[in-house]
């Protein structure tokens, strides 16, 4: 046996641990999605048979028109305005700026029951219009697959216009005058060379729209437009018939993984490269052209008519709504009391979640980035699938392994003479356990890149004068990521605002947060009652879109200082 064998330490508990602990935060991520998959290896025929014959055609058909409808929208709203704020400088053009970021604090279905409040039939818009040109007018009927794809795209063409318009700030100057030179217009060089270019930026932000178009249920229920995402609901607790649900979700899981695995590998056969800004040798970003006569009136005419559509108006009808609640005197009192529970236990909640998902990502984080851990990086993209998947679906997968869990603990029970019944099943670990599932990508990403930060010099120099691993964490790392930590904690609490399928089909008994509150008023048509609830997610979420632009002007500055 050589000298070099025999050198070799044996691994001590501590490393044991620090290379199993982050395996550990992996697979609490993977085991739900994982045991849906296995669900699929033996199919319920009787189920499906009866699924093919009554609803599934239908949702399959309209989940596609309206991911492709939402894309679409998204695409072509998102890439030209950002085009325009970035290109062109025109009157309110500072302001619409940031301001056409704002309607990603309003969720889906909030922007669906102030538009069904406001275009249907009994609605402002119709009986003012009937009022004036007679009651034989034909409008267009809101509740439908187009009304819901036209929300949609109003509310999530903002994932599209800020990847897109850090895409575009980021081209050079030279593609532009060589463009120029040769006697291409501007849109012709924006079709031909400027969307191209950014066509990985354009790919994902078109994918995330369409992911959260896809996993949606409350909106397109509103709108009578059922897809997957609703039936999976529908079925779950419209036809008491878990099974079929959980298989059903198991297919739109295999659905959500394979439109993920298809963005990644568009986006990774994608190289396009420039030298521009970052390399110094040219003039820098693209000279905006200032607009003069009928077009700087028309650019700015467009954003203030996407910027009235897709925020002012929902921001509006929800503030008259709410005032003319609270002015009642008779519900008032009541009213409060019971708002009061409401935020209590939705931001009770979402503390609860924000802290464990950042702290998981930080174990995570802070795992991928030593080099001896090789499978630090593979267990981290593991443990971030959670995003892709719709709520139902993680909460099917949830209740699978929490059941098997419960199942694990009655058995152990008996053995020592004790009866047990359901423990986390249908209690609040359930929950946080599927908002961490969820939501652990958004605090992945805003932890790495505050570990960006930290250099390996830094932790060489530590590791060098004795600190151990858990010394160079707390004296290092965390008073240098503490924004990341707080900036993740912050995207985290809001998305758990907000979320609401695997609220509904997992919330104990006497455990509704503002989501589910704002859903069944606005089921029942009472817009005015679910105007402070809706409001109230409106505001908190505007926290992560403020701190969005923040990044957006600070990353902007840093190019102009370069």
């Amino acid at each position: 046996m050589s000298a070099r064998a025999t050198a070799r330490p044996f691994p001590t508990a501590r490393s044991v641990l620090g290379n199993l602990l982050p395996l550990l935060v992996a697979g609490l991520v993977i085991v739900p999605m994982g045991l849906l998959l296995v669900r699929l290896l033996h199919p319920t025929t009787a189920v499906w048979i009866q699924l093919w014959e009554t609803i599934l055609p239908l949702m399959i058909r309209n989940t596609f028109l309206l991911m492709m409808g939402v894309g679409v929208i998204t695409f072509s709203l998102g890439s030209g305005l950002a085009w325009l704020v970035t290109v062109y400088r025109f009157p309110g053009q500072r302001f619409f700026d940031w301001a056409l970021v704002l309607p990603l604090a309003v969720p889906t279905y909030v922007m669906g029951f102030v538009y069904m409040a406001t275009f249907d039939f009994a609605g402002p818009v119709q009986t003012t219009l009937r009022a004036w040109f007679g009651a034989d007018l034909v409008f267009p009927n809101i509740r439908s697959g187009t009304g819901a794809i036209l929300v949609m795209g109003l509310t999530l063409y903002p994932y599209v216009y800020f990847l897109a318009r850090a895409a575009f700030r980021e081209q050079s100057s030279l593609t532009f005058d060589a463009a120029r030179a040769m006697g291409y217009s501007h849109t012709r060089t924006f079709l031909k060379l400027v969307l191209p270019m950014a066509r990985p930026s354009l790919v994902a932000g078109v994918t995330l729209a369409s992911l959260e178009a896809m996993t949606d249920f409350a909106t397109v229920r509103f709108f009578n437009f059922p897809t997957i995402s609703e039936g999976i609901v529908h079925v779950w607790q419209g036809m008491m018939n878990r099974d079929a649900a959980i298989e059903l979700a198991a297919v739109f899981l295999l659905v959500a993984l394979g439109l993920v695995m298809l963005e990644r590998a568009l986006r990774g056969r994608s190289r396009y490269y420039q030298h521009g800004a970052r390399d110094g040798r040219t003039g820098g970003r693209i000279t905006p052209v200032v607009l003069g006569g009928w077009r700087r009136w028309a650019a700015t005419g467009a954003c203030f008519l996407v910027f009235a559509a897709a925020f002012a108006l929902p921001a509006a009808r929800l503030v008259l709504w709410t005032v003319g609640d609270l002015s009642r005197a008779a519900t008032a009192t009541a009213l409060r009391t019971v708002y009061t529970g409401y935020v209590l236990r939705t931001f009770g909640l979402a503390a609860v979640a924000a802290v464990v998902a950042v702290g998981l990502a930080l174990v995570l984080a802070q795992n991928a980035r030593l080099p001896e851990h090789k499978m630090g990086r593979i267990t981290a993209r593991l443990a971030t699938m959670g995003y892709a998947v719709p709520g139902a679906v993680i909460a099917a997968g949830v209740l699978i392994t929490l059941a098997g869990v419960d199942r694990s603990i009655a058995t152990a029970a008996r053995w020592i003479g004790f009866n047990s019944s359901l423990l986390l099943t249908a209690s609040i670990v359930g929950l946080i356990y599927a908002y961490v599932v969820r939501f652990m990508a958004v605090a992945y990403n805003s932890v790495e890149s505050s570990m960006d930060k930290v250099t390996p010099q830094m932790d060489m120099a530590a590791r060098t004068l004795g600190a151990s691993p858990r010394q160079v964490l707390w004296r290092i790392h965390l008073p240098m990521v503490k924004i990341g930590l707080a900036a993740g904690a912050a995207l985290v609490f809001v998305d758990v605002m907000k979320e609401l399928p695997a609220t509904i089909l997992l919330m104990p008994f006497g455990m509704e947060t503002l989501s589910v509150w704002t859903y069944m008023l606005a089921a029942e048509s009472l817009w005015e009652s679910a105007a402070l609830p809706a409001l109230t997610i409106v505001v908190v979420g505007l926290l992560p879109v403020l701190l969005l632009m923040r990044v957006g002007r600070l990353t902007t500055a840093e190019g102009h200082s370069a």
